[in-house]
């Protein structure tokens, strides 16, 4: 027990030690930079504006816009089918006929009956005029043209129940009937989708219910096309939240124009719901210490180390919001070599006079043209 309370405490030493030599060390290589009139090179970039996003990252599932099971209505023997696997078709194409021999009797003895209703009408209207038959006998006969016409109406709805069509604009599916087969109410003939617009369905914890709107942009990645960004806009936000989940699903449409998305796809989605201008700087400029960050400023000459607050990060820069003005260079290779304590500092590829600049007035080093090694 006491062997390992010796050994504990040893580590600790060795630990405070080092760090206070290695403080040392910061501050002679400060101390001698000032002192010995040298430079150390560094590489400097500019703080800038840029565009930055709150993003609200979720899983979503692709879907068609329009997605239709086509089945028949009625119960009869395929006569013939019009379509071929995943084919392109428009909305009223004809897909599969049906066996209409008796409705096509049907539709001739409605129509033969509605041309006598129509012509006794047309004789009765004659009498009528001439006085030689009542109104009430041509009231009957226009009630025998309605009647006929109703009747020719109903014949034609059950002729094309014999005809099934496509209902929009879309892709078919596989196909799942067979010429000469009986099919029924219950039996799936084949899909159609309209995928020329893809609607994402995603959950978003309800945390983020206030940062949702319509009309926000989206991004959105699928695995079988892992170089590739789908671009997008919220549609609707459900109006209700899940109480088992806490999330509300949110519905985004997708332009398809070339059907590379397939209903079904899962998709990683990023919500873009702010975008504001921030100052920013290279990732490798900030120097953290002590919990806090700092970065190295070129002025004069000589590297000045300032605190910064820093807001949100993306890959390869940082969003800085306090510490900075937009323009101040800072030291993006060479920090390492600074120590604490600013020196003086030369960008590097620039040609030295006698070690003690290149040509500027008081020893300062060659200031450079802004934007220049950034």
């Amino acid at each position: 027990m006491r062997s390992g309370r010796i050994v504990l405490l040893v580590v600790f030493i060795a630990l405070a030690g080092s760090a206070g030599w290695l403080m040392l060390q910061d501050n002679v290589s400060g101390e001698r930079g000032r002192r010995s009139g040298g430079f150390v090179s560094v590489v400097t970039q500019a703080a800038e504006l840029r565009e930055f996003s709150d993003i609200v990252e979720a899983l979503g599932t692709a879907r068609s816009r329009e997605s239709v099971v086509l089945t028949p209505r009625v119960s009869d023997t395929i006569r013939k089918i019009a379509f071929e696997d995943g084919q392109m078709v428009k909305k009223g194409d004809l897909l599969v006929s049906l066996e209409d021999a008796e409705e096509q009797a049907q539709l001739s003895e409605a129509k033969a009956n509605l041309s006598e209703a129509q012509s006794q009408f047309a004789r009765t209207e004659d009498l009528v005029t001439r006085g030689n038959a009542s109104t009430a006998t041509l009231d009957a006969q226009r009630r025998r043209v309605a009647e006929a016409r109703f009747r020719l109406v109903a014949a034609e709805a059950r002729m094309a129940d014999q005809r099934i069509v496509a209902p929009f604009d879309g892709v078919l599916g596989l196909r799942q009937v067979s010429e000469g087969s009986l099919i029924t109410q219950n039996n799936p003939i084949t899909t159609i989708d309209d995928i020329d617009i893809i609607n994402v369905d995603f959950s978003v914890p309800e945390r983020f219910i206030a940062t949702l709107a319509t009309g926000q942009i989206i991004q959105a990645r699928v695995e079988a096309y892992p170089d590739r960004l789908f671009d997008g806009i919220v549609k609707t936000v459900d109006s209700r939240v899940d109480p088992i989940t806490r999330s509300v699903i949110v519905r985004a449409e997708v332009p398809n124009t070339d059907r590379a998305l397939r209903p079904g796809l899962l998709m990683t989605v990023e919500v873009i719901s702010r975008s504001w201008q921030g100052l920013s700087i290279p990732e490798e400029s900030v120097v953290p210490s002590g919990g806090r960050a700092y970065v190295f400023v070129a002025k004069d000459g000589v590297a000045e180390r300032r605190q910064v607050t820093l807001g949100i990060r993306r890959p390869g820069y940082v969003e800085v919001t306090g510490g900075l003005s937009a323009g101040d260079r800072v030291v993006i290779e060479g920090t390492m070599r600074l120590g604490r304590a600013g020196i003086r500092i030369r960008e590097a590829g620039e040609a030295a006079d006698g070690g003690q600049g290149s040509g500027s007035e008081g020893g300062e080093p060659r200031r450079r043209r802004p934007g220049a090694g950034s």
